[in-house]
């Protein structure tokens, strides 16, 4: 054997070592360094980001998303005049799915809230996680596109999972697989994340693609812009609600 070989393997035995060495809560807190640290993570209440959404590389939507601690959020994509909406204010989900031909707001069920309700926290499934009533494992490594990246399982309250990859490097989030029980049944998607920026002190992926397993189909999201702590009243969250107009303005309305 030489000098060479003898030295590389045992690098790689160091290495590997070392990864098994590491707990779920150390990986956590690189994590949370990495990004900006805690006190600048929990200083954004808000934030609020704009874009594109790609289809299969052959739609492109303008989108904006809004995210209100502790876990409120709105997407709208625009399409043409259509826009489309999805909310979830912390207790119940609804919806605007004009490109269904549906333009009035409608509740979503439980089922289909869950990736709203999960992703709705600004932060991410790592952060307060123990809070959250959430339960973390470290796995190990597992390949990444190349890389040997620490793998996270992440079980929700709720009982979902997030599998999260970091970089053995950086630390910061590379992949999320996520998979929901949805009216009985498994179903998985996969986000990869990239071009990190800073928005207020911390972190947050500019580059994000996400595949459905189920469905198939990949949708890229580019975030073109980004600020923290823009005012956000509650309204913008819940459902809308139709206002009534008064007996009397009913009926000089009618003209009577």
């Amino acid at each position: 054997m030489s000098i060479r070989l003898r030295y590389g393997l045992a690098a790689l035995v160091l290495a590997c070592a070392s990864a098994h060495a590491m707990t779920a809560d150390e990986l956590i807190s690189k994590n949370l360094a990495a990004r900006g640290g805690l006190e600048k993570i929990h200083a954004i209440k808000t934030l609020k980001s704009e874009g594109k959404l790609r289809f299969g590389g052959q739609f492109e939507l303008a989108f904006e998303h809004y995210q209100k601690a502790p876990d409120s959020s709105r997407s709208e994509a625009s399409l043409q005049g259509l826009t489309a909406v999805q909310a979830w204010d912390g207790k119940d989900a609804w919806q605007i799915s004009p490109f269904q031909g549906r333009k009035d707001p409608e509740k979503m069920t439980a089922d289909d809230a869950k990736a709203l309700a999960d992703d709705a926290p600004i932060a991410g499934p790592l952060v307060d996680w123990q809070a959250r009533g959430s339960k973390v494992e470290y796995l190990g490594t597992e390949d990444v596109d190349g890389t040997d990246a620490h793998k996270l399982k992440v079980t929700l309250k709720n009982g979902d999972i997030d599998y999260v990859y970091l970089d053995p490097d950086q630390f910061l989030e590379i992949r999320t697989v996520a998979q929901r029980t949805v009216r009985g049944t498994r179903v998985e998607s996969v986000s990869d994340y990239g071009d990190y920026e800073q928005v207020a002190g911390v972190y947050f992926p500019f580059s994000i693609s996400t595949e459905d397993k189920a469905q198939g189909g990949v949708q890229q999201t580019t975030v073109e812009h980004a600020e923290a702590n823009t005012p956000m009243a509650d309204s913008l969250f819940a459902f809308p609600v139709k206002s009534v107009p008064a007996a009397g303005a009913a009926k000089n309305g009618s003209g009577q």
